[in-house]
C-alpha cells in the first residue's frame, strides 16, 4: 500500500509540475516546446487538463458572456456538436500535422504534437476566462475593448502553434511556415474524405433500410 501510495503521489506531484510549466511554455515558448518534448517536461495528463479546461472556457463563454456580445438560443443549441466542433480540430490537425511532418523528416511523434497542442490553448483559458466576468460589467459602446483582448488571445495561441511545430519537429523558421500551411490543407483534406465517408455510410445505410422495408412489405 505505501508502495502505490508512493507511486501515486509521485504521479500527481509530476502532473502538477507539467501543469505549472505550461505558464513557462506561454512565456518563452521556444525553450518552452523545445524542453516539453526533448527534455520531457510536460505530459499527455497536463495537456488533456489544459484541453477540457479550454472547452470549458467555451461553454461558460456561450452561457455567461454578456447578451450585448455573445447572442445565443441556448432551445436551438445542439451541446454535443459544440463540443465535437471544439475538439475535433485538435484530433485532425494533430493527425495531419503527424501525417505530414513523416514526410518532412520530423522529430516529433503523434503524442509530441498532441501535447504540444494542448499546451498551446493555455492562454485560452487564462485570458478568455476572465473575459466572461468582465463583459458583464461593459456596456456596448466598450466592446471593442473586449475584441481586442479576445482576438489577442488568438494571436498568441497562433504564435504559439508556429514555436511548437518548429520546436519538437526541429524546423528552420521557414519550413516550419510551409508544413504548417500544408497541415492546413491536409485537414481540409481530411474533412472532405470523412464527410464523404459519412455520406456514403448514410447512403447504404438508407439503401439497405428500404431494401429490408420493401421485402418485408412484399412477404409479410
Amino acid at each position: 500500500m505505501k508502495i502505490a501510495s508512493f507511486v501515486d503521489n509521485q504521479k500527481l506531484k509530476r502532473l502538477k509540475e507539467s501543469l505549472r510549466y505550461s505558464l513557462y511554455v506561454v512565456t518563452h515558448p521556444l525553450d518552452g516546446f523545445w524542453d516539453l518534448t526533448h527534455e520531457k517536461r510536460g505530459s499527455i495528463g497536463a495537456a488533456n487538463i489544459i484541453i477540457i479546461l479550454a472547452l470549458f472556457t467555451r461553454l461558460l463563454s456561450l452561457r455567461y458572456t454578456s447578451f450585448l456580445f455573445v447572442k445565443v438560443i441556448w432551445e436551438q443549441v445542439n451541446i454535443i456538436e459544440i463540443i465535437l466542433g471544439f475538439l475535433a480540430p485538435i484530433w485532425i490537425a494533430t493527425l495531419g500535422n503527424w501525417g505530414l511532418t513523416t514526410l518532412f523528416d520530423g522529430k516529433g511523434t503523434i503524442k509530441d504534437i498532441y501535447m504540444a497542442l494542448g499546451y498551446t490553448l493555455t492562454p485560452y483559458v487564462l485570458i478568455q476566462l476572465p473575459l466572461i466576468l468582465v463583459s458583464n460589467g461593459m456596456t456596448a459602446d466598450e466592446g471593442s475593448f473586449l475584441g481586442v483582448i479576445s482576438s489577442f488571445s488568438y494571436i498568441w495561441i497562433g504564435i504559439l502553434i508556429y514555436c511548437a511545430v518548429m520546436q519538437i519537429h526541429d524546423f528552420t523558421p521557414g519550413k516550419t511556415v510551409l508544413v504548417i500551411i500544408a497541415t492546413i490543407i491536409g485537414m481540409l483534406l481530411i474533412v472532405f474524405v470523412l464527410l464523404l465517408l459519412f455520406s456514403l455510410i448514410s447512403d447504404a445505410i438508407a439503401y439497405f433500410v428500404s431494401l429490408f422495408k420493401e421485402v418485408a412489405f412484399r412477404f409479410y
